[in-house]
């Protein structure tokens, strides 16, 4: 994604819509029409903004701990431990991946806008998605409200609702077996 890992930004505010146009771009130059898309938070809400606006380009979507709009976010999200640890390790790695390991303050700012402003989907933009939909999370989300999630898998035409047991917004990390087998068993249905 655009400011993550090795991936530039420039004065640009960072947007969904402008990272789902950055993995059209990417697809495009690799030869891709279409695509499963698998995607961690904001990659999940990129899911969702394809899915909404370009559903030519995707197969199936997984979106693990995403959000439709501002008010899916936790307000206690600032005094979760966990969450700021994840932050502090971001800040690590960003000095060590980043093209300019100076911009760490200006990338946590645009992105930290884009988390309190976006995304604003309706209850009608999720309705009318037709992309085969898996809402996956952990029953102890740390950044996304569970209620939330539930709601958006309601909104989403056929969508499957998988919530993990004994983990939260970071699976992937906490628990990577369940996580990935999750993943495979959806994308091979």
């Amino acid at each position: 994604s655009r400011g993550h890992g090795r991936s530039t930004f420039d004065e640009q505010p960072i947007t969904y819509a402008l990272m789902a146009s950055d993995v059209l771009a990417l697809m495009d130059q690799l030869g891709i029409d279409k695509a499963d898309l698998v995607g961690w938070s904001d990659g999940g809400i990129i899911g969702l903004d394809l899915a909404i606006n370009h559903p030519d380009r995707l197969n199936k979507v997984i979106a693990y701990g995403a959000n439709y709009n501002p008010s899916g976010v936790r307000a206690d999200i600032g005094e979760n431990e966990t969450f700021n640890a994840y932050i502090a390790m971001a800040a690590e790695d960003y000095q060590t991946m980043a093209p300019d390991p100076t911009q760490w303050d200006t990338f946590l700012g645009n992105i930290g806008n884009m988390w309190a402003t976006e995304p604003n989907y309706t209850a009608e933009q999720l309705g009318a998605i037709a992309t085969p939909f898996l809402i996956l999370d952990g029953e102890e989300e740390e950044a996304i409200d569970i209620d939330h999630a539930r709601e958006m898998a309601a909104l989403i035409p056929g969508a499957e609702l998988h919530l993990i047991p004994g983990t939260g917004h970071f699976a992937l990390w906490e628990k990577p077996a369940e996580f990935n087998q999750i993943i495979l068993d959806y994308l091979a249905q």
